[in-house]
């Protein structure tokens, strides 16, 4: 992932969105070559020279500085996730090119784990930056079956959406939901693009998957705080959660995700049918998916309608 190409596919599909009525301008003439702004209409949005902005959008972004980015972030409307993400390639280009490393192993510290431990009544797990799973307690692991029968360790949440056919079934909101993790993976692609794991997981589901692939050259990109999700759980059914991303600051690069319902509700109703079918799990064995809860059949949800590769 070169920090110049992506500085320069970013702002022109960033242009490429707004529309000179958009920006408060004049759409002179009735044949524009473009379906955004011109190179030289953000330049004047942005207050600089047209030659310097065209500048930038060839990606020769080194000692560009923070005031001139601060203009670009208002003159393409850019939320706080794209302007953070502005910056961090930015500050990539004029790093200059890097070899792609391996950042260390990040662990769960006994006492984070003790900490998911104690939640008994409320599904939780550690993440790192690359959507990898961690650790669980014992509800987010009954939660999480499907994604944690994969083999394949660490677990990974866009791995999984991607790539397991059985992932339209589980989030009812596949659309949804995929499109926002390759908004997190993009955004944390642009704050480390030297990650070598985040490299080869970008090109895996890029090599083997279409819908993956499209959604990235989208260039979108998000900061995951906090939202709602629907999943048919194989075992209860549909659950509609919240959630939130609680960062660990002692621990760069881990986030806690903390999942609830509100009380007296189906949603609840259904949390507590998981948590009495977790407590039933041997908890160093992964559940199995398909696994049927004593006296009951696998949960059916309406068909999400995605479909993978």
């Amino acid at each position: 992932m070169d920090a110049r190409t992506e500085f320069r596919d970013f702002l022109t599909s960033r242009r490429a969105r707004i529309t000179p009525e958009q920006a408060g301008l004049s759409a002179h003439g009735g044949n524009r070559r473009v379906s955004g702004l011109r190179r030289e209409e953000v330049a004047l949005l942005a207050g600089v020279s047209a030659d310097y902005y065209i500048k930038l959008e060839r990606g020769n972004a080194r000692g560009v500085s923070d005031v001139v980015l601060e203009a670009l972030s208002r003159a393409l409307r850019l939320d706080e996730a794209e302007r953070v993400y502005l910056l961090d390639l930015a500050a990539a280009v004029s790093a200059g090119t890097r070899t792609p490393t391996r950042t260390p192993k990040l662990h769960v510290r006994p006492r984070v784990q003790r900490i998911l431990d104690s939640m008994s009544t409320t599904p939780a797990f550690v993440r790192n930056r690359r959507l990898d799973i961690l650790a669980t307690n014992q509800l987010g692991r009954a939660l999480l079956a499907p994604i944690l029968a994969t083999p394949r360790r660490p677990p990974n949440v866009a791995r999984f959406m991607f790539l397991d056919p059985t992932a339209a079934d589980y989030y009812l909101d596949w659309e949804h939901m995929a499109s926002g993790t390759v908004a997190i993976l993009r955004a944390e692609a642009g704050r480390d693009p030297h990650d070598q794991a985040l490299i080869e997981l970008v090109g895996e589901l890029s090599t083997r998957s279409d819908l993956f692939r499209t959604r990235w050259a989208a260039h979108n990109v998000l900061q995951h705080h906090g939202g709602v999700k629907k999943i048919c759980h194989p075992v209860v059914g549909e659950l509609t959660l919240g959630y939130e991303a609680l960062d660990l600051v002692a621990d760069t690069g881990l986030t806690i995700m903390v999942y609830s319902v509100e009380s007296a509700t189906p949603a609840s109703d259904a949390l507590n049918q998981l948590a009495d079918w977790a407590a039933t799990i041997e908890r160093s064995t992964i559940p199995d998916p398909g696994t049927r809860p004593a006296g009951g059949v696998i949960r059916e949800c309406h068909e999400s309608g995605a479909s993978l590769p």
